[in-house]
């Protein structure tokens, strides 16, 4: 398949995307991004990569790194993205990723970066004694997505401002060097229905692996006894199940649990309300666990299979890793002669 956008690029289509190996998956991750992976991989060609570059601009126990990078490779696999179909690594082990984000240092704009609100949202009043890498850290990602001439990036509202950046870079890259085309301008790939899984103790706060409370997330490490019980513990109103759709409306924990049923089911939000209209939640939690542990239980199982066997994980990175870098290499290579340098 061939992406032929407006800005007048004609190469292959291609998806990227990066997950921080920082925290266990969660529900959210599953419907939002994981889900939404494994469907991708059967039309176009994916490149997903756990970025463990990104995660050392905090520190990171180094050990604890190791770990939560299988960990997210594991939930990867499980969740059913194929080596055979798509390109599953850690971003440290491909080396265009670093090399090609210094070039970008160089076209970037100090003004374009500092607009980044991402990062003030971290460092806060703290600024001047985060890293550079986390001010940087924008730069680097957009050299993730074009080591790759990737042309579509499944971002949230929270990504689409370092999208534009990429925008911008590979747009200034291709003029400064009287290259045009050279880089696509990647495009937002909006993820559809079930992207926004809320907290199952806040229905106004998304899901997060960062929640102090574990009962607010139901994580992919989540055994099908847990699974159950988070549900049924689940905050509601002192109401019953809404009798249509607008009913859901001003009632976020109930339109929460309704929108995750009708996600792992494959039903609408209208489906779920004819089917538990006016019936009281003992009724609905119960059948929403059931459910949950069904889809779920499966892919933990799997994860743990992974997981106990750290070595046949890491292969599998490394190889995929290795075809990463043969998309990369001759990309960045190809970047070098543009710039000018000698022996590239």
């Amino acid at each position: 398949m061939t992406d032929t956008n407006n800005t007048g690029y004609t190469g292959p289509s291609r998806v990227f995307s990066g997950v921080q190996p920082s925290g266990a998956l969660h529900l959210g991750n599953y419907l939002g991004a994981l889900k939404k992976f494994v469907d991708l991989q059967d039309e176009m060609e994916c490149v997903y990569c756990i970025v463990d570059l990104h995660a050392i601009t905090v520190w990171q126990d180094p050990q604890q790194l190791s770990e939560q990078t299988r960990l997210i490779a594991a939930a990867f696999l499980a969740s059913g993205v194929d080596p055979q179909k798509a390109i599953v690594y850690n971003q440290s082990a491909v080396k265009a990723h670093t090399e090609l984000a210094w070039y970008f240092n160089c076209v970037a704009r100090m003004g374009w970066v500092q607009r980044m609100t991402q990062f003030k949202d971290k460092a806060g009043k703290n600024s001047e004694r985060m890293s550079v890498g986390l001010f940087d850290y924008p730069v680097l990602q957009a050299a993730d997505i074009l080591a790759f001439k990737a042309t579509h990036v499944p971002v949230g509202e929270d990504q689409k401002q370092h999208l534009e950046l990429s925008q911008q870079i590979a747009a200034k890259f291709n003029h400064d060097f009287n290259v045009p085309h050279f880089f696509p301008e990647p495009e937002a790939l909006i993820k559809g229905p079930g992207a926004r899984v809320m907290s199952l103790r806040d229905g106004t706060s998304k899901m997060s692996k960062s929640d102090p409370s574990d009962n607010s997330r139901i994580n992919l490490t989540d055994s099908a006894d847990v699974i159950s019980k988070k549900i049924k513990k689940a905050k509601t109103d002192g109401g019953f199940m809404p009798e249509s759709v607008e009913e859901m409306e001003g009632r976020p924990e109930i339109k929460n649990l309704i929108g995750i049923y009708a996600a792992l089911s494959g039903k609408t939000d209208a489906d779920i309300v004819k089917s538990y209209a006016g019936k009281g939640f003992g009724v609905f939690k119960p059948d929403l666990a059931d459910l949950a542990v069904e889809r779920l239980s499966p892919i933990t199982d799997l994860m743990n299979r992974y997981l106990a066997d750290p070595d046949e994980l890491d292969r599998i990175l490394a190889a995929a890793a290795d075809k990463a870098s043969e998309i990369a290499d001759p990309i960045v290579a190809d970047v070098r002669r543009t710039i000018g340098f000698i022996g590239a």
